[in-house]
């Protein structure tokens, strides 16, 4: 909590906007360390994950809000500032994983993920949602509750998609976007919302282009050389 608690005072300025509403810095600069975040994750680069972090740690001071701060207007949204908890954790694997595979391959490389996996992500999305509803109106999240879960089910589901290398996480951010914008808005979180707005153009965007980099991947080396077994068969007929 003193790490958090340093954040706040660090990043505790803020810009007053049209209609009385004020614009916390620190969501501002938490934002702008979660784009540099997505566009390293489209080029997939390892350093994406560390980036995140930061930016995981200064939103969720941002949406503890009167937990940190008494002083704080804005409610809390104990699903967002969840997900940058989950989002941390997550990205410590996704670190690791990423860095094996530069590593080992030199980048990680965008695939498909199987029908299973599939399957899996949307029943845990649906079934989550459903699950932790009740919790964060018990806890006092900002209403309507159900899209808080969404869209930390959804943070959840998608960073570990990126993490595994799915292309398909692309498409869950968009899921979340869709219900996480009006929420943020709703709620007062200006900086946020408009980000999420730009997100939602911009993972279509990635999407498009961990799609290509998945049809253009070269052939692994067990492509490329013969079966060992099959040469062998084959020099016996001979």
């Amino acid at each position: 909590m003193d790490v958090l608690r340093w954040l706040v005072d660090a990043f505790n300025s803020q810009w007053l906007l049209p209609g009385g509403q004020s614009l916390l810095i620190r969501e501002v600069v938490g934002n702008v360390f979660g784009l540099a975040s997505a566009l390293g994750g489209m080029r997939r680069k390892v350093w994406a994950w560390p980036v995140g972090i930061v930016g995981n740690l200064l939103l969720l001071t941002v949406f503890l809000g009167s937990i940190l701060n008494p002083a704080h207007s804005l409610p809390n949204l104990l699903g967002q500032a969840g997900r940058q908890v989950m989002f941390i954790a997550v990205a410590i694997y996704g670190w690791v994983r990423w860095r094996q595979a530069h590593a080992d391959e030199g980048q990680i490389t965008p695939r498909w993920a199987p029908n299973s996996a599939r399957i899996g992500l949307i029943l845990a999305l649906v079934i989550g949602t459903v699950a932790l509803t009740p919790l964060f109106r018990v806890l006092g999240s900002y209403e309507p509750v159900w899209a808080d879960a969404w869209t930390f089910v959804g943070s959840l589901l998608a960073t570990y998609g990126m993490a595994k290398g799915w292309t398909e996480f692309w498409l869950i951010w968009i899921a979340v976007d869709v219900v996480g914008v009006p929420l943020l808005f709703s709620a007062g979180y200006y900086a946020t919302g408009f980000m999420y707005v730009f997100y939602g153009a911009f993972t279509a965007v990635g999407f498009i282009v961990w799609w290509r980099a998945q049809a253009n991947a070269k052939p692994t080396i067990d492509t490329i050389m013969p079966d060992p077994r099959v040469a062998a068969s084959d020099d016996n007929r001979d």
